[in-house]
């Protein structure tokens, strides 16, 4: 084995057991720390895949602004301990049929054959920051500024959720 593979089953590991944690987690900042962790192995994924330039952003993107914007919201509405639902119990079912799912075809990719079919080598410009800043400025500009937009309504929804209501006096 490489040390590139080690690397990659080591950080495999620690992903997936940050995604467990994550949903098995009944604290909201546990959660989110353990998303973060997440964050940040798939950036290392994405630097062993030769693309220095997504991985930063994966990292600076989701782990920073994002995550801190979750955070900030937690902290905001006061929501660190999950509420246990009281009705919803359709959702196990449904959850643990498409669970099966995924495996199921996760199994049929690997030991089918049809994974190694799927798999394309990238292109020569895979990853560079001059090649992504060209294609999201020009082609994808539009949904750029629609989601920056959104972003901005959901921190101003947040705070306009979490103002109290100050009496005037009379």
């Amino acid at each position: 084995m490489t040390g590139d593979l080690l690397l990659f089953f080591g950080l495999a590991i620690v992903a997936v057991a940050a995604a467990v944690g994550m949903l098995a987690s009944r604290n909201a900042v546990y959660s989110a720390l353990f998303l973060i962790i997440n964050f940040a192995t798939i950036g290392v994924f994405f630097l062993l895949l030769g693309a220095p330039f997504i991985a930063m952003a994966q990292v600076t993107v989701y782990a920073g602004a994002i995550m801190v914007l979750f955070l900030f919201v937690i902290m905001l509405l006061g929501a660190e301990q999950v509420q246990q639902p009281g009705g919803g119990g359709w959702q196990r079912p449904l959850a643990i049929l498409l669970a099966v799912a995924l495996v199921v075809e996760t199994a049929v990719l690997i030991f089918g054959g049809g994974a190694s079919q799927a798999i394309l080598p990238a292109a020569s410009d895979y990853g560079n920051p001059q090649a992504i800043g060209m294609e999201l400025f020009s082609d994808f500009l539009l949904p750029f500024e629609i989601t920056s937009v959104l972003l901005l309504a959901a921190m101003v929804g947040v705070i306009v959720i979490t103002k109290e209501d100050r009496k005037k006096p009379e």
